[in-house]
């Protein structure tokens, strides 16, 4: 089975997230779309919260699976037996930063390869850092997010500004 990896923290996941979903799951048998725990960063989302919204935003998609890791991505892709890594560009700079992750990535796994997608270009200005800051000014998110998630944003930064 040829199955591939699209690692991120997807704090929320967005609509560019789910573009790169959709147009990978068509290019392998199996693709595991892995919340990855970057313990540098506080997110709006904790991680078991955000399989779960990545689920409601997949479940169409039946050979995507979702998984959370807390392991390095050329470990965890061992383990999974996955030689692939899906990542989405959208600028120059996402691409420096991205081909260092996937020299690295394979120095530590030598049969992983990474593949990058381009960015949509509707989805190439679009961040969940963005999101999360218009969030937190009250911005319609619609076209932005998954409309199955959209709701959920909004209360957790809610709940956030509570805090």
């Amino acid at each position: 089975m040829n199955t591939a990896i699209y690692p991120g923290s997807f704090d929320p996941v967005t609509l560019g997230h789910l573009n790169i979903i959709k147009r990978a799951s068509v290019c392998f048998d199996r693709l595991v779309v892995c919340v990855m725990v970057n313990s540098a960063k506080r997110g709006l989302f904790r991680p078991e919260e955000r399989v779960e919204l990545l689920r409601r935003c997949t479940q169409s998609l039946p050979n995507v699976e979702i998984d959370r890791s807390d392991e390095l991505l050329a470990a965890y892709a061992r383990r999974r037996g996955a030689r692939v890594v899906v990542k989405g560009l959208r600028a120059v700079s996402d691409y420096e930063q991205e081909v260092q992750m996937a020299v690295i990535n394979r120095k530590l796994n030598p049969d992983l390869e990474t593949m990058f997608l381009a960015s949509s270009d509707k989805y190439t200005y679009l961040s969940s850092t963005i999101v999360k800051e218009m969030a937190r000014y009250g911005a319609d998110l619609g076209e932005f997010l998954p409309r199955e998630i959209v709701d959920d944003v909004m209360e957790k930064m809610q709940e956030r500004k509570a805090d």
